[in-house]
């Protein structure tokens, strides 16, 4: 069950861009998520999974003696969803998705971008926590930090384009 949960579902054993790939399916159980529930929802259940993250974290590199394995992807969903309850931070019904005047879509496509960006520049804290934190919290640290950021400048991106219309 551990192993099935830090490979989130085993999207993190893809041969080819096993963070990209976590990423995307985030980035789909965040959107539907979003439909459902809340985003103060998609919020706290991100929370409680990225404590459970640490720990099953800890407990894998402690048995396999790997920091950081990029089989681990769950860090990337905590990423994605704390971008996603910042930008687009709403809920929508099932028919509403598309639509072009609620930026759901272009918000979520747009944090996907930008954490994915931030998550592999690795640029300023984040880089840091990745480099200088070990064990379950460098893991998760630099992809929640990396997702606030896409979150934030996903919605400030949309709010100015929104602004020159």
């Amino acid at each position: 069950m551990n192993y099935f949960f830090i490979t989130l579902g085993y999207s993190g054993l893809s041969p080819k861009a096993p963070g990209t790939v976590g990423s995307f399916v985030a980035l789909l159980l965040g959107m539907l998520a979003l439909i459902y529930f809340d985003a103060q929802t998609l919020f706290l259940a991100t929370v409680l999974i990225s404590i459970i993250a640490i720990k099953s974290i800890d407990k894998y590199e402690a048995k396999t003696g790997i920091h950081d394995d990029k089989r681990i992807v769950i860090d990337e969903l905590a990423g994605m969803w704390f971008a996603l309850s910042v930008a687009p931070a709403m809920s929508v019904g099932m028919y509403e998705v598309l639509e072009y005047d609620n930026g759901f879509l272009i918000q979520s496509l747009l944090s996907f971008a930008l954490f994915r960006y931030f998550d592999i520049k690795k640029p300023s804290i984040i880089g840091r926590i990745d480099r200088e934190t070990k064990g379950g919290i460098g893991v998760m640290g630099d992809d929640i930090i990396a997702g606030f950021a896409a979150g934030i400048l996903s919605a400030l991106l949309w709010q100015g384009y929104l602004q020159l219309l």
